[in-house]
């Protein structure tokens, strides 16, 4: 997809994978989590182009480099009994923001969507992101307020499965 005469929307490839980690380490950066990111080139390279890819990414260019990322994933509601689009990433460099990739991002993503029938779009904001807030409800997305994301990972993960003893 284009958008203006400088911007192309394309779906990343594998030479992309040391870009796109990249640019998860700036995103990292921006939500204050400069330490985060623990997912290495391979694992991203398995994750989005392996034998049983679990996620998706479009990658946005302005004159040919890359300035903004989207990941993404397949969810499914039960209710709906369809499947629906699940942004895990967006991220466009502080220095090409402001020029419409973050909104080309989402148009694009929401266009899968519709093309593959599913039935809504869906993602996260960090509560102090306002900017993205008021940006996202400008588009029309709605804010699921009543609904907290819980997560369960490490050692209570390994616990919860089971394969270890609950601490002390």
């Amino acid at each position: 997809m284009v958008c203006g005469a400088m911007i192309e929307i394309r779906p990343a490839v594998p030479a992309d994978v040391a870009t796109i980690r990249r640019l998860i380490v700036a995103l990292a950066v921006y939500e204050r989590e400069p330490d985060a990111v623990k997912a290495t080139a391979e694992q991203l390279h398995a994750a989005l182009f392996g034998a049983r890819p679990v996620a998706e990414a479009v990658l946005a260019l302005r004159d040919g480099v890359p300035v903004g990322l989207a990941l993404f994933f397949t969810s499914f509601s039960t209710w709906e009994g369809r499947a629906g689009l699940y942004l895990e990433d967006l991220f466009v460099l502080p220095e090409a923001r402001g020029q419409g990739i973050g909104k080309a991002l989402l148009v694009h993503l929401a266009g899968i969507a519709v093309a593959r029938d599913y039935a809504r779009f869906e993602w996260q904001v960090l509560d102090w992101n306002t900017p993205a807030i008021g940006f996202y409800k400008a588009l029309g997305a709605t804010p699921r307020d009543e609904w907290t994301v819980m997560r369960v990972a490490g050692a209570a993960l390994t616990t919860l499965a089971g394969t270890a003893s609950p601490p002390a």
